[in-house]
């Protein structure tokens, strides 16, 4: 009989995203903290303008991976990484990649709101301004644009001067995904975006996903097996570090191929 850990290799496939491009081509990546690896030969391909739900039980290596893409796990110290990550055909780990460059293609939503301690106006356009915009018209559209596009518009329009503190927690984390906006990405992260939310901000949230799809591609990593089934257009079941099954969502609530799948979504473990 083989090992729980042979086991879970044995379900480590990759997923080619057919009839879209790819934003993301991970090749057999592995990431260990110290000596303890954390991630095992992962080869995925994510699509653009999908909506992606990272699955698994808590330190499974789903925040992990996510962080992975825009290097964000590189600041934990002791991080060692093998393996390729291509967004957009480009080696991410390449030296002429610059960090910024990727962060700005690559934004991340986490999972508490983290507003800077500034107004929501300066919140949006703190990005733009890094990126060197100064003309005041030119900060104004983009902050409207993005607040509008992280539908919150309507709500702050007359108070963009307020503390971003002042707003409630589901719209801090709104403000969070408009200050992600504002600087054009291509790819937003989202780190179990609505954990901390009450259940109206979180449907909120995921109204919100919906409508940024047609436009941007996402990836979701949360616990919540309802709203991945609600919000996402493929699922990715982690387990111990490995890929077990990578899916049509669809598939994967209804008629997932390895049973290590079936027993976490329907609550026999996690």
């Amino acid at each position: 009989m083989r090992n729980l850990d042979e086991e879970i290799r044995q379900g480590n496939k990759e997923i080619i995203a057919e009839d879209k491009s790819s934003v993301f081509n991970v090749e057999q990546l592995n990431l260990w903290y110290g000596k303890d690896q954390a991630l095992s030969d992962i080869s995925l391909k994510f699509a653009e303008n999908d909506v992606t739900a990272l699955i698994g039980p808590s330190g499974c290596g789903k925040s992990t991976f996510i962080k992975t893409l825009n290097r964000m796990v590189e600041m934990i110290p002791g991080v060692n990484i093998t393996g390729k990550i291509n967004y957009r055909e480009r080696n991410i780990f390449d030296p002429k990649f610059h960090v910024e460059e990727l962060r700005t293609k690559v934004g991340m939503v986490f999972q508490k709101p983290n507003p800077f301690p500034k107004s929501i106006y300066e919140n949006v356009v703190y990005g733009p301004k890094i990126h060197g915009i100064r003309d005041k018209k030119i900060l104004e559209e983009i902050a409207e644009k993005s607040l509008l596009g992280a539908a919150l518009w309507d709500e702050v329009k007359d108070r963009l001067h307020e503390n971003a503190y002042s707003l409630s927690g589901g719209q801090q984390q709104r403000l969070c995904i408009a200050r992600t906006l504002a600087v054009e990405p291509d790819v937003i992260l989202m780190d179990e975006p609505t954990s901390a939310l009450d259940p109206k901000s979180t449907l909120k949230i995921e109204e919100l996903v919906q409508e940024l799809k047609n436009n941007y591609s996402i990836i979701i990593v949360t616990h919540n097996m309802q709203q991945a089934a609600r919000i996402s257009n493929k699922t990715v079941f982690l387990l111990n570090g490995v890929v077990i099954e990578y899916a049509d969502t669809e598939t994967i609530f209804s008629n997932p191929s390895d049973m290590r799948t079936e027993d976490y979504i329907t609550g026999r473990f996690g």
